[in-house]
């Protein structure tokens, strides 16, 4: 989710879901130990709880690095063993760290030791064309025993070679059933499984196997009206009635303050063109939304242009 789950599209998601847990976008570690720090970890209060996602292999480094997340505010660190992309394994970390056990154990150690907050790992099911469940069930087994209990796993294996990151999201299939197994072997850990779920109904049917939890990544995006069910559905909480309209003039309450701070409100718009994904006149209220001879303009009037007839909206 490199450049998409950044603070403005956590902001939106937090209006239709109170409860879900969001990640940032992956941090590097030499992006904080060398870049701006405020610029990579500052975030809105309303965002908790929130996770911050780091890429890293050196444990010194990812020891500093989640020390300033937890300094942040940061309710959980991530440390990403998942994303396959060649700029990722040219800094020797992302999904290629899953041949590395020990190293990923040592650098979960050198964050537990220096942090309050849960250290967490998201993963695949193998690198490769390694399909054996002994690999993953190897690699769970030596991280937790450096103290991660959280374990979010990507139902694919990674494929390093040949595949470019789009193609890792499809071409391998998925084996939720080895997410399942973990779960079995692992009983005392906390299991999630990721990877091409895009229902109600498949949610379910993960919990139903005795699964922890869900992470849904590109679905979200494309998709984000589906987040305002999920308190009520899935996470124990009232439901807050809101209509689509409803969310998107928040978001645009939202760009007019970010845009007193310098931030044009298409940086922020770009996030939420799902919102009527389905909806009789979706298409053209994107075009308006979407159409950067209008950036000059207030965000507020932008809206009501999307909203113009002859579309209509059923929200």
């Amino acid at each position: 989710m490199m450049d998409w789950t950044d603070r403005h599209c956590r902001h939106f998601h937090r209006l239709l879901s109170r409860q879900a847990l969001l990640y940032t976008e992956m941090v590097t570690t030499g992006a904080l130990v060398h870049g701006d720090v405020a610029r990579h970890l500052d975030f809105g209060a309303d965002e908790h709880p929130v996770a911050l996602q780091l890429g890293g292999s050196e444990p010194a480094d990812l020891a500093h690095c989640a020390k300033l997340g937890q300094q942040w505010g940061y309710d959980e660190i991530n440390l990403n063993c998942g994303c396959p992309s060649e700029r990722v394994q040219r800094g020797a970390f992302g999904a290629c760290l899953m041949a590395e056990p020990q190293l990923v154990a040592d650098c979960v150690k050198a964050m537990v030791d220096v942090v309050d907050v849960p250290v967490t790992v998201k993963h695949r099911i193998g690198i490769d064309r390694t399909e054996s469940y002994d690999f993953v069930r190897d690699f769970v087994g030596t991280v937790a025993q450096a103290g991660c209990r959280v374990f979010i796993v990507h139902a694919r294996n990674a494929w390093l070679q040949g595949l470019s990151p789009k193609e890792n999201r499809e071409i391998p299939p998925l084996r939720y059933e080895l997410v399942h197994r973990l779960k079995r072997d692992f009983p005392q850990l906390v299991i999630a499984v990721n990877g091409g779920i895009t229902t109600d109904g498949q949610v379910e049917g993960e919990l139903a196997q005795g699964l922890d939890g869900v992470m849904v990544g590109r679905e979200a995006y494309h998709n984000p009206w589906w987040l305002a069910s999920w308190d009520a559905q899935f996470l124990g909480a009232p439901a807050v009635e809101r209509s689509r309209e409803q969310v998107e003039a928040q978001l645009v309450d939202y760009m007019v303050a970010q845009g007193r701070l310098g931030v044009p409100w298409h940086a922020v718009a770009r996030h939420m063109l799902g919102l009527y994904n389905g909806l009789p006149g979706a298409r053209r209220w994107r075009q308006v939304w979407s159409d950067h001879r209008l950036k000059d303009r207030d965000p507020r009037e932008v809206m009501a242009l999307a909203h113009e007839r002859p579309q209509r909206l059923a929200a």
